[in-house]
């Protein structure tokens, strides 16, 4: 298979003529990493997709700008049977190779320096940072013991030798580094202490809070802090987890949601959306209300938003197109109108103060973020 001419397409549209990146991008066999993933199909059922019994469809994929989706549910596509339509969230993917590479950038990753891959997944990130730094100053840790096995395996078959981890990294985090790339949503509190406790003195870190899109930087003080910002720049990443799949869903908050008629009906001042896909948005209401999880659905013209939260408060905002919604909201927070007052403040001031806020991160893993008179503390 001619896979080279298509890796040095990708190289060239994911990194910039004279990026030290090109080169690793350009080299690396991403198809192999990936030779089986999950696809949606038109009824929105994954459907398992074998790149060997297709190459030119594999091909054309493995060297696509695109995220693969490895696992859903906790079932590996390399475990699968062509019959299996597996439910629930993807857990783990071979990442797109831009967001890769603007990760690696973010990190200041340089020769010389000691490098923590967080989220092997796939193996992808690993492998440009083998090519980049040399194997030695490589390591690679993922929860999922399948994922480390299989991607080690791979990488080894293309002559790279990183160190390879089966960790939970909210728990523990072998080693010390000068640089953390974390292609997985760190939560703020106890679980992000473990991983600043593994960033040497000077170091730096670039990864997202859990539930946003923000990819906060910094760097390690002598007094332990982490000072840095939020990027001008956004991702979503899959959250940490320690099993072979995430807790389950806020069921009765859902389920109420759905079907009550809630403490409070009121309608809307703005049109429904689809919260998760709404990035910024997303962002800013996981700030100040954290933990919120999101439905949405769409029937002909009519949409409807579900929020629900771990304390048992939930909202359901339903309307026909841009109408205002008839929203319903119970529990002891109203998340609907947290939500209305971000979507009022974006529309009165033009941005929030998410993106390039400065960010400080104190050694017991509390995230404070400031810009101008704004302030939010997550994970206290």
């Amino acid at each position: 298979m001619d896979w080279e001419t298509k890796a040095r397409t990708l190289a060239t549209q994911v990194t910039d003529p004279d990026s030290r990146w090109l080169s690793p991008v350009a080299r690396i066999p991403r198809h192999e990493l990936v030779p089986r993933w999950w696809e949606r199909d038109d009824t929105g059922q994954w459907v398992l997709r074998d790149g060997p019994s297709n190459p030119e469809a594999w091909l054309e994929v493995a060297y696509a700008d695109r995220s693969l989706i490895t696992s859903v549910g906790g079932l590996h596509a390399d475990h699968a049977e062509p019959h299996d339509h597996p439910e629930g969230l993807p857990t783990s993917s071979a990442t797109l190779p831009s967001l890769v590479v603007r990760m690696l950038r973010h990190g200041r990753v340089g020769a010389g320096l000691s490098l923590l891959d967080l989220g092997t997944g796939a193996g992808g990130l690993t492998a440009y940072a083998c090519l980049r730094l040399g194997d030695a100053n490589v390591t690679s840790l993922d929860v999922d013991p399948y994922l480390v096995t299989a991607a080690q395996g791979r990488l080894a078959r293309m002559d790279h030798y990183p160190k390879m981890i089966t960790a939970d990294a909210t728990k523990d985090v072998p080693g010390s580094y000068d640089r953390i790339v974390s292609t997985v949503a760190l939560s703020p509190g106890p679980a992000l202490r473990t991983l600043l406790a593994a960033l040497a003195p000077g170091g730096r870190i670039a990864m997202t809070l859990a539930r946003t899109c923000l990819i906060i930087t910094g760097w390690k003080n002598p007094n332990g802090d982490v000072i840095g910002q939020v990027e001008r720049d956004m991702a979503g990443f899959m959250l940490t987890r320690s099993g072979s799949n995430y807790p389950p869903p806020l069921t009765k908050p859902f389920a109420a949601a759905r079907e009550a008629d809630g403490e409070q009906t009121s309608t809307g001042r703005y049109p429904v959306l689809d919260v998760e896909s709404a990035w910024e948005l997303r962002s800013m209401l996981e700030v100040i209300t954290p933990g919120i999880e999101f439905g949405y659905e769409t029937s002909g013209r009519r949409r409807t938003a579900y929020l629900a939260h771990p304390d048992g408060s939930w909202a359901r905002a339903s309307a026909e197109w841009i109408d205002p919604p008839e929203v319903h909201q119970g529990g002891q927070r109203r998340l609907w109108d947290d939500l209305e007052r971000i979507r009022h403040r974006l529309n009165a001031e033009g941005a929030l103060p998410l993106l390039g806020a400065h960010a400080r991160i104190t050694p017991d893993g509390v995230c404070h973020l400031s810009r101008g008179r704004w302030r939010a503390s997550l994970g206290a």
